[in-house]
C-alpha cells in the first residue's frame, strides 16, 4: 500500500488525537461525568478525552491513544496550625 494513501489517511484519522480546535497530537483521558458518559459512550466505543494545549473536551475511540489523567494534588490532610489560620 503506498504511504500515504486514502485508506491509510482516513485509518490514522480515526486512531490519533488531533484537535479540532488548535491542532495538537496531544490529549488526556477525561473524567467520565454522566450516566450516559459512563453506560452509553462505551457502547459506542467512545470515550470523553481532553486536550492538552487548549483544554477542550470532546469524544473520541477508545482506541485512540492518549495519556492517562493528570492526578489532581494531594489535599493536606492535617489542618492547618491554629497561629497559621486566617480568622476574621
Amino acid at each position: 500500500m503506498p504511504k500515504n494513501s486514502p485508506d491509510q489517511v482516513w485509518f490514522q484519522k480515526y486512531l490519533e488525537f488531533h484537535c479540532d480546535d488548535c491542532g495538537s497530537n496531544t490529549a488526556y483521558s477525561s473524567r467520565r461525568r454522566s450516566f450516559s458518559e459512563r453506560y452509553l459512550l462505551p457502547l459506542f466505543l467512545l470515550k470523553p478525552v481532553r486536550c492538552a494545549e487548549c483544554y477542550r473536551r470532546d469524544y473520541r475511540l477508545l482506541f485512540v491513544a492518549v495519556k492517562e489523567r493528570i492526578p489532581e494534588p494531594v489535599k493536606r490532610l492535617a489542618t492547618p496550625a491554629p497561629e497559621q489560620r486566617n480568622v476574621a
